[in-house]
């Protein structure tokens, strides 16, 4: 016969805090805890572990969320898969008005600054103009590309949109009337994401075929192309002062994966990258300096994280998993504390950052 002894250890009862944050006019609470481990490329193992209660709201939409923006302090747009534009008050957890005119799925985002009026454009080869406070239906309708459109770009006085796509085209209109002013078509420029320089004609251009352009509008020609990265570019985003850009690879197994910094002044030369990631990295933004003492950027993931970063050294501050989230497809920056995350299977996340402990990032809810 053989004897089997086993010793029980007393382990100390672990205290779990749970938060929650008045005037989010909850739906529902979920108190989620979990650890998780992830290697770096420098072979750090960092692991972190978490316990958090964030609310979910009503969802904005029935599918995956392709593109996110900010059109106020309150209130986003967003798209996907359902062909609904939402306007959505994130701060309350209401759908504000849905938009429907598109036949096939949402791609992209853009809003007006400061204004009631935000573009989409989809993969019906479409682009539409929508006005919170008008009809349902879209207020312009603007037709052009032979394939997907995969990116919109609003001028700084607002009177111009740049599109581009697919078809290695890049468009421009006059937003007034609707009407394509400019055409402009690079051989192998299969458009990732644009974005508009502020206070400037320029605009930033990621492609498929590895590189980044500089368009000046007037006209619409190519004013520069940065150094080809080794990785698909598949997003672009410039600082406030329009200084410096961030554009960001696809990859896999932390191949690639990674986003780059960029001077667009005198060298337009690579200042720095940030690497750690171990997906493609779809979408950045610049924080807002109020959050922290230092210039910080984010960057979301196919691999369910967002990273802080800090912009001038290139240091992992802070990183969020979201699991079961499935592949994040878009970052916005919803207010100086907040950002929005969108994904393809838990729709849009709510996050704010938290100076309690020093910089992290905290989901607060989903919608």
């Amino acid at each position: 016969m053989v004897l089997l002894r086993c010793q029980l250890k007393q382990v100390p009862p672990q205290k779990v805090s749970c938060r929650f944050y008045a005037g989010m006019g909850k739906l529902q609470s979920k108190l989620k805890h979990g650890t998780y481990k992830y290697s770096r490329p420098d072979g750090i193992i960092e692991e972190r572990i978490q316990t958090k209660a964030f609310q979910e709201y009503s969802p904005a939409h029935v599918d995956t969320v392709s593109a996110v923006a900010a059109l106020n302090s309150d209130l986003c747009v967003s798209g996907g898969k359902d062909k609904t534009v939402v306007a959505y008050n994130w701060k309350t957890g209401n759908v504000v008005k849905r938009f429907k005119g598109h036949e096939r799925e949402i791609t992209k985002v853009a809003c007006l600054p400061k204004s009631n009026q935000f573009f989409s454009a989809s993969r019906d080869r479409m682009v539409m103009m929508w006005d919170l406070h008008g009809s349902s239906q879209p207020r312009q309708q603007l037709s052009g590309h032979a394939m997907v459109v995969t990116g919109l770009a609003v001028g700084p006085d607002f009177s111009q949109l740049c599109t581009g796509s697919r078809d290695n085209t890049l468009l421009l209109w006059d937003v007034g009337t609707g009407q394509c002013v400019e055409r402009a078509s690079v051989s192998r420029n299969v458009v990732t994401h644009l974005c508009w320089v502020p206070r400037e004609p320029y605009i930033l251009q990621t492609s498929e075929d590895k590189t980044i352009r500089l368009w000046d509008s007037r006209g619409l020609q190519v004013a520069h192309v940065f150094p080809a990265k080794q990785h698909i570019q598949t997003y672009c985003e410039v600082s406030v002062d329009g200084h410096k850009c961030v554009s960001c690879s696809s990859g896999f197994g932390g191949e690639g994966c990674e986003a780059t910094l960029w001077d667009l002044r005198q060298t337009r030369k690579r200042i720095c990258e940030y690497k750690g990631h171990f997906q493609t990295v779809a979408s950045c933004v610049f924080l807002p300096r109020a959050l922290a003492l230092m210039p910080v950027i984010a960057t979301s993931s196919h691999d369910c994280k967002v990273k802080i970063w800090n912009q001038d050294t290139g240091a992992c501050l802070f990183t969020l998993s979201l699991d079961g989230s499935g592949p994040l497809t878009s970052l916005a920056v919803g207010d100086t504390t907040s950002l929005l995350c969108a994904s393809f299977n838990r729709g849009i996340h709510l996050l704010r950052v938290d100076h309690s402990q020093g910089l992290e990032l905290r989901e607060v809810a989903a919608f």
